[in-house]
Order: structure tokens, then C-alpha cells, then sequence
């Protein structure tokens, strides 16, 4: 994790920290860094709504991806913040107008190590997208997300799929 992208994320989460001269964030509250992993999350679902830029600010230069979802095998093999924004833009391109909102609350379990949140972050999302007549179809899921040095290093993700329902009512 390099000092621009850890700053970059705590900046956009308006975290307070003091920087370590070696690059490594040394002042964090519990609520700073359970601010982070909701923060990380936003920024997951907000990458997964189009804005790819992300990927490359709060992915690991490798990771892996855990899909359980049928039709999703493609992303088995995407290791790189580039690999995932371009599988994302394609997964868009075959679903106009979807679109992913968090729900219910985050599980933030992440503590500093070596200065950085390392840990895991979990919450439930809302996808929705128009069926061919225009009406919104939703579909509920979770992902947690392992954070390791600041980044995203792995993640799961389970959907109720094509003849699924949501979570909340």
C-alpha cells in the first residue's frame, strides 16, 4: 500500500490520521477505522456503479475474487485493478441501467497492522436493473471484502441470482 492511495481513501472518508514518515498511517480511532471499512465498501459499490477509476485506488495489484453467483465463472480468473474494471464495464455493457445500493448495515471487522486496517468488511447490497419492459427487477446479495494493507485483496460475493428475491421489503 503506498502512502497516495492510503491517503487518497482516508481523505475521501474525511478519516483524521498523522502519516508515519515511512508511509504508514499511525493515529486511527476505532471509529476512524470502522469509518474506513464502511468507507472501502462505498467505494466498491460505487466502482461496481461505473466509476472504474476506482479499481485501481482500492484493489491490490493482485487479488482474487470469489464469486458464488451462476454466470459469473468470468471473473475466476481476475487478478488486476484493470482486469476488474474492464469485466465490470463488459458486465454493464450486457445490463443497461444496473445498479447496486448498499443495505442494512456493515460488519467492520478490521484493526491496524503495521499501521494500515487489515481485516474484513461485509454488507448487503440491492442490485436492480430494468427487465425488457422497463420495470425495475431487484436482486439482493452480500460481499465481504478482505482488506489487507489498506486494499482490497479479496472478496466474496453471494447473490440470490436471476430467480431470486431481496433482503428488505
Amino acid at each position: 500500500m503506498n502512502l497516495a492511495n492510503l491517503a487518497n481513501l482516508a481523505n475521501l472518508a474525511n478519516l483524521a490520521h498523522l502519516a508515519h514518515p515511512k508511509g504508514r498511517m499511525i493515529l486511527m480511532s476505532d471509529n476512524d477505522v470502522r469509518q474506513f471499512g464502511i468507507h472501502a465498501y462505498d467505494q466498491w459499490t460505487a466502482m461496481w456503479n461505473g466509476d472504474l477509476d476506482l479499481a485501481e485506488k482500492i484493489m491490490a495489484p493482485e487479488f482474487v475474487l470469489r464469486y458464488a453467483q451462476a454466470g459469473t465463472e468470468a471473473f475466476d480468473d481476475v487478478r488486476t485493478p484493470q482486469q476488474l474494471a474492464d469485466i465490470i464495464a463488459a458486465w454493464h455493457r450486457g445490463r443497461r441501467g444496473l445498479r447496486f445500493v448498499t443495505e442494512g448495515s456493515a460488519v467492520v471487522d478490521l484493526a491496524l497492522v503495521d499501521g494500515t486496517p487489515t481485516g474484513l468488511v461485509a454488507r448487503p447490497y440491492l442490485a436492480t436493473v430494468p427487465d425488457e419492459d422497463g420495470r425495475p427487477v431487484a436482486r439482493s446479495g452480500t460481499d465481504t471484502l478482505r482488506i489487507t494493507g489498506g486494499l482490497i485483496s479479496e472478496v466474496w460475493s453471494v447473490s440470490s441470482g436471476a430467480a431470486g428475491r431481496t433482503f428488505y421489503r
